[in-house]
C-alpha cells in the first residue's frame, strides 16, 4: 500500500462525503477545490433516506440536518386544475428507518466542509486548487495536474477521486471524445420565498404538466412569529431545443419579471404561483441539464463519482443523495478490495451500468412521468384521478423508481450497513 493519500477533485457534496468516508477508514486524503472560498450557494434539494442513513453513519445525524433543513412528510402530484394525481407518505412516515430531508444545498456543503476540516485538519480542503488533469504512474501511483493562481503543480497520490461536477476535467480527460451537455428544452428558474406550509406542513409539491410546472416545498421549519417557512420552488417550462441553448450561460440569475408571466393565472385558494414567486428577492435560471452515459468511471487510478459520473435532471430529487451514496459505496470497495485498482474496478463494474440507467430514467421525467400519462389521456384536467390512471397503476410506476434510485423501503430497511462500523481499508475491523 502507498504512503500517497487518496486526491480528491472538488470539494462539493460528493467530494466532501468521500473525504469523510476515507477518514472514517483510516485513510488520508486531500481535496482540491476550484473555488477560492467556500459558500453556501444553491436553493433546496432533497436528502433520501438511504443518503440520511449514510450521513448518520458518518456521525451527522438528525439534529445536524434539523439545523439546515427540514424533515419531509409527502410527496404529491397535482394536475392542472388542483386535484390530485398521487400522493404518499415520504420518511419516517412511509416507513422507512431514516427521515428524508429537504434542505439547503449550500448549507449541507458548509456542514461538511465544516466537519471534514474539523476531523481531518484545516489543510484538508484547498481552495483555488483546480485538478486540470492526471497521470497514472508506472510505480502504481497517480498524479493530479493542480492549478493555482500562481500555476500548475503536480500532486502524487496513491488514487484519484474525480469528484469534481458536471463539467469535470477529470472526466473529459477520461472520455476526450464524449458528447456534449444534453440539453431537452427545460428550463428552469429557481429561488426561495417566504410562505405557508400546505398540506402536511413538510409536503414536497409538483402541479401541472411535463412541459410546464411548478414544484415547491419548505427547507425550514414556520417562524413562531410569523409562521412563514422558507419555500423552495422550481418553476419550469419546456422550449423546442432543435437550436441548442442561445441564452449566455448555463447558470445564471435573474429577476423575477423576466419568467413569472409564464405562471399566470396559476393561482388556487390553497396556492398562489405568481404571488409566492413575487415574495422572492430573485431567482437563478438554468437549463435543465445532463450527460450521455460512458461506459466506464475508471481509468487505472482515477475515478469519477457524484456529477462526474453521471450528471442527471433533478427530477428525482435524488442527485445529492446518489454523491453521498457513491462515496459510501467506494469505500465498502476500498475495504474490501484495499487502497488499488481492483477497489476501482469492483465499484465501477458494480455501479456504472445501473446508476447510467438511472439516468436515463431521469431524462425520461423520473417520478414526474406521471405527469407525462395525465397529459397524454386527458391533458391535465380532471375529476378523478382514477378515471384517468388506476391506483395500482400509478403506485407500480413510483415503485419502479424507487428501486431503480436506491431507496425502495423494504430493500433499504433490511440492508446492512455500507461499511461496518469500525472497518479499515485493508480488510481490518477493530474492535
Amino acid at each position: 500500500m502507498t504512503d500517497h493519500p487518496v486526491l480528491i477533485a472538488g470539494a462539493g457534496i460528493g467530494g466532501l462525503a468521500m473525504a469523510l468516508t476515507l477518514h472514517q477508514l483510516g485513510v488520508r486524503c486531500i481535496v482540491f477545490e476550484s473555488v477560492r472560498e467556500l459558500k453556501p450557494l444553491g436553493v433546496g434539494i432533497n436528502l433520501q433516506p438511504n443518503a440520511v442513513r449514510e450521513l448518520g453513519d458518518l456521525g451527522i445525524g438528525t439534529e445536524a440536518l434539523d439545523r439546515i433543513g427540514l424533515a419531509a412528510r409527502e410527496w404529491a402530484l397535482v394536475g392542472l386544475n388542483g386535484n390530485d394525481i398521487y400522493s404518499e407518505p415520504r420518511g419516517l412516515l412511509a416507513g422507512y428507518r431514516w427521515p428524508q430531508y429537504a434542505v439547503h444545498r449550500g448549507e449541507l456543503q458548509m456542514l461538511l466542509y465544516r466537519t471534514v476540516v474539523e476531523r481531518l485538519g484545516k489543510d484538508s480542503v484547498r481552495p483555488g486548487h483546480r485538478v486540470a488533469g492526471y497521470r497514472n504512474e508506472a510505480d502504481g501511483t497517480v498524479t493530479a495536474l493542480v492549478e493555482t493562481a500562481d500555476g500548475r503543480r503536480e500532486v502524487r497520490g496513491s488514487l484519484l477521486v474525480g469528484a469534481d461536477g458536471m463539467h469535470s476535467a477529470v472526466r473529459a480527460q477520461m472520455h476526450p471524445d464524449q458528447p456534449p451537455i444534453h440539453w431537452g428544452g427545460a428550463i428552469m428558474w429557481r429561488g426561495v420565498s417566504p410562505g405557508v406550509p400546505i398540506r402536511s406542513g413538510a409536503s414536497f409539491v409538483g402541479l401541472g404538466t411535463h412541459r410546464h410546472r411548478f414544484v415547491f416545498y419548505p427547507i425550514s421549519p414556520p417562524d413562531p412569529e410569523t409562521g412563514l417557512a422558507t419555500i423552495n420552488w422550481i418553476a419550469e417550462v419546456t422550449v423546442d431545443a432543435s437550436e441548442g441553448r442561445k441564452n449566455s450561460g448555463w447558470f445564471k440569475p435573474v429577476e423575477i419579471a423576466d419568467f413569472i408571466h409564464n405562471f399566470e393565472g396559476w393561482t388556487w385558494d390553497w396556492l398562489d404561483v405568481p404571488a409566492l414567486l413575487s415574495r422572492a428577492d430573485g431567482a437563478y435560471e438554468n437549463p435543465m441539464i445532463d450527460r450521455d452515459p460512458v461506459p466506464t468511471w475508471r481509468d487505472g487510478r482515477v475515478i469519477l463519482i457524484g456529477d462526474a459520473a453521471h450528471p442527471m435532471y433533478p427530477t428525482g430529487s435524488n442527485g445529492a443523495s446518489q454523491a453521498i451514496m457513491d462515496g459510501r459505496a467506494l469505500g465498502a470497495a476500498l475495504v474490501e478490495h484495499g487502497l488499488g485498482e481492483a477497489a476501482f474496478a469492483a465499484y465501477d463494474e458494480k455501479f456504472c451500468g445501473p446508476i447510467s440507467q438511472l439516468v436515463l430514467r431521469n431524462r425520461g421525467a423520473g417520478p414526474f412521468g406521471l405527469l407525462n400519462l395525465v397529459d397524454e389521456r386527458c391533458g391535465g384536467t380532471f375529476d378523478n384521478i382514477d378515471d384517468v390512471i388506476p391506483a395500482a397503476e400509478r403506485s407500480a410506476f413510483m415503485a419502479g423508481y424507487k428501486k431503480a434510485a436506491g431507496f425502495a423501503i423494504d430493500t433499504l430497511n433490511a440492508a446492512p450497513p455500507t461499511i461496518a462500523a469500525g472497518a479499515r481499508v485493508g480488510g481490518k475491523v477493530d474492535a
